[in-house]
């Protein structure tokens, strides 16, 4: 049964790091792209970043230049480093899995973690 867990979210201070894992069970990761969701309180959900199995990115305008998106095969997990965070990056962020990456505006992934909550205020 292929799951994706989510960990690394918690508190932060505006302009301070996190990093957040994203580990694929059930099938191999190396098949396979990932995206980062996430949804604020009160908001849609909105796609963060994306990465094919072949390590093409992509990455929503509002946090270009500042998160980095990468893939450790090995490990089965993605990973999400976020820097220079903003209050308005507080949200519950989500990967999923599908065959390809479809675009930031896409939400139609085949399955879905259960969310990391990331919270960033002073």
């Amino acid at each position: 049964q292929l799951q994706l867990a989510e960990s690394g979210g918690g508190w932060v201070q505006p302009g301070g790091s996190l990093r957040l894992s994203c580990v694929v069970s059930g099938a191999p990761l190396s098949t396979y792209a990932i995206g980062w969701i996430r949804q604020a309180p009160g908001k849609d959900r909105e796609g963060v970043s994306c990465i094919t199995s072949r390590n093409y990115t992509d990455y929503g305008d509002s946090v270009r230049g500042r998160f980095t998106i990468s893939r450790d095969n090995t490990k089965n997990t993605v990973y999400l480093q976020m820097n220079s965070l903003r209050p308005e990056d507080t949200a519950i962020y989500y990967c999923a899995l599908d065959t390809l990456c479809y675009g930031t505006e896409y939400l139609g992934y085949d399955y879905w973690g259960q969310g990391t909550q990331v919270t960033v205020s002073s």
